[in-house]
């Protein structure tokens, strides 16, 4: 559970997220990346700056290399054929790779990410593969701002990966491959721009709701805008290297790219994006959605806070049902998720 203070602040934007478990512990996890607080982007930028302008310069006769662009070109003069304009080709490009990280870091200044993860299940196990997801989202994080500037489907393909279930393993513990033994979780990631623009990539995760301040409804969203992969770890593109090493549910012929990332836009002041994990609501109950509607109309007009935690209440009274009617086992991790526009 992050805490208040993490909150990013985007202009033109308010957003609040909460999380209840079923048990002691639970597989939901949710939190904001703040990038000004969490990371250094003045730094990073200066940095990328740097060695910008020294990728250029030639490294002199007999000196040590300096970085990963001398260590290439070292490489490229011992190869037959070598040119000296290969040199100063090479080191053009990294350059001016470096200046577009730059440029990219500074977007982060006005961008807040927001991850959701939903592990199978609730309790220890579910808590542990929730927090996989979640450490090894920070790790590839640290290298997609050192190396891009900014987070890419590749990310996400790589989260994908380590959540799936390798042969290796499989072989090990003597199991088939048709027994249910991965771990399996859904995740959303998403990011805010100011006025809310909202970009982001779904594995198997329900499709986020856009309440509409001037209509008082959900509004109905193209799904074929809505881009969806399968849950983590069950689905490993077929031009992916270690495609082999890795048991697919269901195969997809190439990794995901830009062309994956889905879009939505607040377009008034007081539309709510409405992001949950489907023990708060499943995605499909077309009369939940509209029970849901009307405790989103009763408080739209109030602060994001008071928005997430109205919803809340609904669900853990849904709870309270399901306990009366003698279906506990399908009372589950409950998150909630609202930003709204200003």
């Amino acid at each position: 559970m992050p805490v208040e203070g993490s909150i990013p602040h985007v202009e033109g934007i308010e957003m609040y997220g909460n999380s209840i478990p079923a048990g002691t512990v639970g597989g939901d996890l949710f939190e904001y990346i703040n990038f000004q607080q969490r990371y250094d982007i003045d730094a990073r930028i200066q940095r990328a700056v740097k060695q910008s302008k020294e990728y250029l310069v030639p490294l002199p006769d007999g000196a040590p290399t300096r970085n990963s662009v001398d260590d290439q070109v070292e490489w490229l003069k011992s190869r037959p054929g070598y040119q000296p304009e290969m040199e100063t080709e090479y080191r053009g490009a990294r350059s001016s790779e470096q200046v577009r990280i730059a440029e990219d870091l500074r977007d982060l200044y006005s961008t807040a990410g927001v991850l959701v993860v939903d592990a199978q299940g609730h309790g220890i196990i579910s808590a542990k593969i929730a927090s996989t997801v979640h450490d090894t989202f920070h790790a590839l994080m640290l290298s997609e701002l050192d190396h891009r500037g900014k987070t890419t489907p590749e990310l996400f393909e790589r989260i994908n990966l380590r959540l799936a279930y390798s042969v290796t393993a499989r072989n090990a513990l003597g199991r088939s491959e048709k027994e249910n033994a991965q771990e399996i979780a859904t995740m959303l990631y998403g990011e805010v721009r100011p006025f809310g623009h909202f970009r982001f990539v779904n594995f198997g995760h329900p499709t986020p709701l856009v309440f509409s301040a001037e209509y008082s409804k959900f509004m109905e969203i193209d799904k074929s805008r809505m881009v969806q992969f399968l849950p983590l770890g069950l689905q490993i593109p077929e031009d992916h290297p270690d495609r082999n090493r890795y048991f697919s549910l269901e195969s997809t012929q190439t990794r995901a790219n830009s062309s994956d990332v889905a879009e939505l836009t607040l377009m008034s002041p007081g539309d709510v994006l409405f992001l949950y994990t489907d023990g708060a609501y499943d995605g499909s109950d077309r009369q939940e959605r509209s029970q849901l509607e009307s405790v989103m109309r009763e408080h739209s007009l109030r602060p994001a806070k008071d928005i997430c935690n109205a919803l809340l209440k609904y669900s853990l009274k849904r709870d309270d049902h399901l306990r009366e009617i003698g279906e506990e086992d399908r009372i589950d991790d409950k998150t909630v998720f609202i930003i709204k526009r200003n």
